[in-house]
């Protein structure tokens, strides 16, 4: 059973609800990348997992919809490392960023107004225009 992973003081995701998975990455390596299972699938049970609140789960879904699969799990795939463990620690370290970004929720958007400078200059700019467009026009021959 893979050990807990730390999000922050608060949220710790529980070693039962992740596993991990090995094959082979391709890449280079030489003779060692035919024989050593070096890439990594961590899986996260985000659907029966009691640690986060269904809006965190909503924002994690949202972010990353890439990793979700089947029944609402997250699988994270991580082969950028020629070794096992620095794809796990990575792997690990992905999954921790982003429900770290999930758990912080979205600021509220408050509407606003343009002030009523703005509105006079944006009118004045379209006067100014207007009567560029209004001087231009067929030159008398007199």
């Amino acid at each position: 059973m893979p050990e807990p992973i730390p999000v922050n003081d608060h949220v710790t995701l529980p070693g039962e609800e992740i596993t991990l998975a090995y094959s082979r990455s391709g890449g280079p390596g030489g003779q060692h990348v035919n024989t050593a299972d070096t890439r990594v699938r961590l899986t996260f049970a985000l659907s029966a997992t009691r640690v986060l609140a269904d809006a965190v789960k909503a924002r994690l879904r949202a972010a990353n919809p890439s990793w979700v699969h089947g029944e609402g799990d997250i699988q994270i795939t991580c082969d950028s490392n020629r070794s096992r463990k620095r794809n796990i620690d990575e792997a690990r370290r992905r999954l921790a960023a982003a429900v770290r970004a999930a758990l912080v929720p979205p600021r509220p958007r408050r509407p606003t107004r343009p002030s009523r400078a703005s509105r006079r200059r944006r009118l004045e700019a379209k006067s100014q225009r207007g009567e560029l467009k209004r001087s231009r026009g067929k030159v008398s021959e007199e």
